[in-house]
């Protein structure tokens, strides 16, 4: 059996799945949404949710570039996640990887990326002085092994994951993604392009059917002002008559 940790895709979205504002970077959920008559005053059930999410978190550079922590300066209140941060292009800095290091228990940064900021000057492979253990992959990275390293090598047991669309369907038809838990705030959002629960690469052949993941509703839970707590488990086998 190949172990890895038991996943949950945690994820605030609109009605219509939506859960970015707009197609570009300037929109953000936690900023645009908490303006909205009728949708801020219940907000804060998603972040309340979020605190009970586990011990070690998935998400991305981007994200973390678009909340601000490349330009962050002043040192953290320490929390006790230990994240992993999937980050390629880099959207991270030098400035926003040691202000990771400094704000979670320990920070796994995951590149294909030989210059990234988190493997120059004082940040390597092997030095952990900085709270941060760099996973290098060439090319492109493997999920799966990445998940069994995380279980196997540094004890994670369960990982929630709180990255985009994109990501989220990579990881969805790798068959990594286990359990989904949705906050579904009151608003319609729209726009094609604009990012939704799951993107990526649509199916082009009725032979592909074979990747649609079914799912098992395990609890629905209305909130107040109007909001659901959404809970499914994934049904990993595929069967297609």
């Amino acid at each position: 059996m190949n172990m890895r940790p038991e996943t949950t895709l945690f994820l605030l979205m609109s009605v219509d799945g939506k859960i970015s504002s707009g197609d570009t970077d300037v929109f953000d959920v936690d900023r645009d949404w908490k303006r909205i008559h009728g949708v801020k005053e219940g907000l804060h059930q998603y972040y309340d949710a979020e605190k009970l999410t586990d011990y070690f978190s998935l998400n991305t550079g981007r994200v973390m570039a678009k909340i601000g922590v490349n330009d962050q300066k002043d040192p953290p209140k320490k929390i006790a996640v230990q994240f992993v941060i999937i980050d390629n292009k880099p959207h991270l800095t030098k400035q926003g990887v040691d202000f990771l290091c400094q704000w979670v228990e320990h920070l796994f940064l995951v590149t294909t990326n030989e210059k990234h900021p988190s493997l120059t000057d004082n940040n390597n492979n092997n030095n952990n002085n900085n709270n941060c253990t760099v996973i290098s992959y060439k090319k492109q990275i493997d999920f799966l092994n990445l998940f069994q390293k995380l279980c196997s090598e540094f004890g994670a047991q369960r990982l929630t994951i709180q990255s985009g669309g994109t990501l989220n369907t990579t990881l969805l038809r790798l068959g990594l993604i286990d359990h989904l838990s949705l906050i579904v705030a009151p608003i319609l959002v729209g726009g094609s392009t604009t990012s939704t629960l799951l993107d990526g690469e649509a199916l082009h052949k009725i032979e592909e059917l074979s990747q649609l993941k079914a799912l098992k509703l395990t609890s629905c839970t209305p909130l107040d002002h109007s909001y659901l707590h959404l809970n499914y488990d994934v049904i990993d086998e595929t069967i297609i008559d």
